[in-house]
């Protein structure tokens, strides 16, 4: 559980100072911290595999970006991308657990004689 909130910090965290950076490095320190936060809780809560597709998101949308609009546009491409990465991370989460749950119900059970 300490990784999944240390790694929730680190996702989380840059992502805010990535927003802070946006709005003015004034308000760095704010989002910043705000990110720290939301990652250990998410951390806490054991949503690793959101976390890994809002960093999988954010790789993708910039090298995206870097490829068709240039290097300047890398940032607006992986925030993008980590949007886009959440929202398909929590809809393919709730897709895997509904699957799960439907091994688990068709798996007949032995009565007892």
């Amino acid at each position: 559980m300490a990784v999944d909130m240390v790694f929730g910090a680190a996702v989380m965290g840059t992502v805010g100072a990535l927003i802070g950076w946006f709005m003015g490095e004034s308000a760095m320190p704010v989002t910043g911290t705000l990110g720290i936060a939301l990652g250990l809780v998410v951390g806490w809560l054991g949503g690793r595999r959101f976390l890994f597709s809002i960093l999988i998101g954010t790789v993708l949308g910039g090298l995206l970006a870097w490829l068709v609009a240039g290097f300047e546009k890398i940032s607006w491409g992986a925030g993008a991308g980590a949007a886009m990465g959440g929202f398909l991370g929590v809809q393919a989460s709730m897709l895997l657990d509904l699957w799960a749950e439907r091994g688990q119900a068709s798996t007949p059970v032995d009565p007892k004689p």
